[in-house]
């Protein structure tokens, strides 16, 4: 099969979360089982570009609305099996950060996406390279299957099957209609069925009103994405296609992400010989200034710092949790500002208890997995996640809510029975996460058995793409099937 990616963000070359791990993983996933796979995604300013990156396309025609049409250049570099492609157009994508600078999304952003959407399939159609599925990223592509389903209906292309997964319903890419008259497409897709919501151009309604077929990532998340609290405004839409909507769980790069191999991480262990974690909690408390001591339960949090993630309510109970019950905390992560300074200023008040680092460090994130004995993610909604599969494959217990993705990987904590491999809770409120920390506590102290079991538990899982992968062929072929017969 031949599978054409389209996303805003690919790892390792640009990403700002979970979307652009998905992306890479199981593009070289297919890649690796025979399928001719490409990832179409934008040449920022901040890419590295890696030594086999070579310009494959020079003055690609990119018809848009209005009678505009530019010229970008496609530059192309290996991903496993699987080829990523780089659109260069300076005007949009040479400039910091991916969909916003210091916080403040970029103005012409309805624009930029909708470039990458028609230049995706300008690629396609100038190369003579058709894809059998595309599979659309989030709210940036939602263009996409509007393209097929209009103007280019008639082209090589017409044929293509479109699959479109929502990584977070709460970014829809909202833009004045005017965007959709530059992106070229008829104006009277400027409707309800279609592209339009309160009066304005949603991008993210625009590919599921449109797509042959939908996923999201996980079945928890599929499922709550229908009812009015977690819909965002389109639940009504998502429960008429709820017969094309299939939640998928994202899979781990286990390359990446192996205590076994990781050389991020002072020790390797594994399951068998668990030595090594007890010198990757050491190295830690040492590099982040947390004072050194194994007896003392170290809780670890890696995420961005917004109100989706809950990590307010750990702010706010953070002083009592290491008063009462004389914890350690290490918060990496950056975000809201007064998050940021309400961590920083919880470090600067508790020296050798709280440390934070506040940005981004892919080599301390491994670090504050595999050295951490809990980890905490008491999200509002989480899609997927994958903090909470990281953290049990490092033998390091996590400490979720009950939502999407993280109650359909986290298997609640039986007391005294050494079932589970997680501690679970349901309500996003300050008592809730409190009294499951205190959970955490008491089992650290008085049922270090039950410890040893849940990290085996946890340890035990399989968290691969291998599944996942396959349950994604299977939306692929029968998204295909549908098209064809259109």
């Amino acid at each position: 099969m031949k599978i054409l990616m389209v996303s805003p963000e690919c790892a390792p070359f640009s990403k700002v979360g979970g979307l652009a791990d998905m992306v890479s993983s199981l593009s070289k996933c297919f890649a690796a089982s025979g399928c001719e796979v490409k990832v179409f995604t934008p040449l920022y300013s901040t890419v590295k570009r890696p030594p086999k990156m070579a310009k494959m396309l020079d003055n690609l025609s990119v018809h848009m609305g209005l009678g505009i049409e530019e010229f970008a250049s496609v530059w192309s570099a290996p991903l496993g099996k699987a080829e990523a492609c780089f659109l260069e157009f300076n005007k949009f994508y040479d400039r910091p950060g991916i969909y916003n600078y210091e916080g403040t999304d970029y103005g012409d952003n309805g624009g930029r996406f909708a470039f990458l959407s028609r230049a995706a399939l300008e690629y396609c159609l100038a190369t003579g390279w058709i894809p059998d599925v595309i599979h659309c990223h989030d709210w940036t592509v939602g263009l996409i299957p509007v393209y097929l389903n209009t103007t280019l209906r008639h082209t090589a292309l017409g044929r293509t099957a479109t699959v479109f997964t929502i990584h977070n319903l709460q970014h829809q890419g909202v833009f004045d209609k005017g965007v959709l008259e530059y992106a070229g497409i008829p104006m009277s897709e400027f409707r309800a069925d279609s592209t339009e919501a309160m009066g304005a151009l949603n991008m993210m309604k625009a590919g599921l009103y449109n797509a042959t077929k939908l996923t999201t990532v996980s079945p928890t998340y599929s499922r709550e994405i229908q009812t009015s609290e977690y819909g965002c405004g389109l639940d009504g839409l998502l429960r008429f296609r709820a017969g094309d909507l299939i939640g998928i769980l994202n899979g781990v790069d286990t390359d990446e992400w192996n205590p076994q191999t990781d050389k991020n991480i002072p020790a390797n262990y594994n399951l068998g010989d668990m030595k090594g974690k007890a010198a990757c909690k050491k190295a830690l408390q040492e590099k982040v200034g947390l004072a050194v001591d194994a007896k003392k339960p170290l809780f670890g949090v890696v995420s961005r710092l917004y109100d989706q993630k809950g990590l307010d309510l750990l702010a706010r109970i953070a002083q009592p949790l290491v008063d009462n019950m004389d914890i350690q905390l290490m918060v990496l992560g950056n975000g809201e500002k007064w998050l940021e300074d309400a961590f920083s200023g919880l470090t600067a008040a508790n020296p050798g208890k709280i440390s934070c680092y506040i940005g981004f460090n892919g080599a301390l994130s491994h670090m504050v997995e595999a050295g951490s004995d809990f980890f905490l993610m008491p999200s509002r909604f989480e899609p997927c996640g994958l903090n909470q599969m990281y953290s049990m494959i490092y033998g390091t217990l996590p400490i979720v809510r009950a939502t999407g993705g993280l109650v359909d990987t986290v298997e609640q904590y039986r007391e005294g029975a050494g079932r589970g491999d997680g501690f679970v809770f349901g309500d996003a409120t300050t008592d809730a996460l409190y009294n499951t920390i205190g959970w955490a506590c008491s089992t650290w102290y008085d049922r270090k058995r039950d410890i040893s079991s849940m990290q085996r538990n946890g340890m035990s899982k399989d968290f691969s793409w291998n599944n996942s992968a396959d349950k994604y062929m299977q939306v692929y072929r029968w998204a295909v099937g549908v098209r064809s017969m259109i």
